[in-house]
C-alpha cells in the first residue's frame, strides 16, 4: 500500500469516527490527490482551525480558486460549519478531510469529476 493510500484510509477513518460521515471513497481519493504534496508534510497536512490566517487560506485557495465559489459570508459560515462538524477540540484536522467536507457542504463534488 502506498503512502497516499495509507493516508486516504486514515482520512476515511477520521470522517467516520470524528464527523459521523460515510465517505465517498472515490471523491475522497480525488480530493486527497488534489491536495498534492502537502499531505506528506506534518505542518501543511493539517489546518489550524483557530488561526484566522489558515481559514483565510482555505477560503481563498480552495473555496474560491478550486471550487469557483464567490467570496461572501456564506463561505465563512461553511468553513465554520465544517470546523464544528470535525470538532473544534480535535487537534489534528486533516486538510484533505476538511476539503472533502467543504466540497460536499457546498455541493461542488462535480469539480472532481
Amino acid at each position: 500500500m502506498s503512502k497516499r493510500d495509507e493516508l486516504i484510509v486514515k482520512y476515511a477513518a477520521d470522517l467516520k469516527e470524528k464527523c459521523s460521515v460515510t465517505p465517498n471513497m472515490d471523491l475522497l481519493t480525488k480530493v486527497t490527490i488534489g491536495c498534492g504534496p502537502s499531505i506528506y508534510n506534518a505542518d501543511s497536512s493539517t489546518v489550524a482551525g483557530s488561526q484566522q490566517s489558515e481559514l483565510d487560506t482555505v477560503k481563498n485557495n480552495f473555496l474560491i480558486k478550486k471550487l469557483g465559489l464567490v467570496d461572501g459570508a456564506n463561505l465563512d459560515a461553511g468553513i465554520d460549519a465544517v470546523m464544528e462538524k470535525y470538532g473544534r477540540s480535535n487537534k489534528n484536522k486533516y486538510r484533505a478531510v476538511i476539503y472533502y467536507l467543504l466540497a460536499v457542504h457546498f455541493k461542488k463534488e462535480s469539480v472532481y469529476n
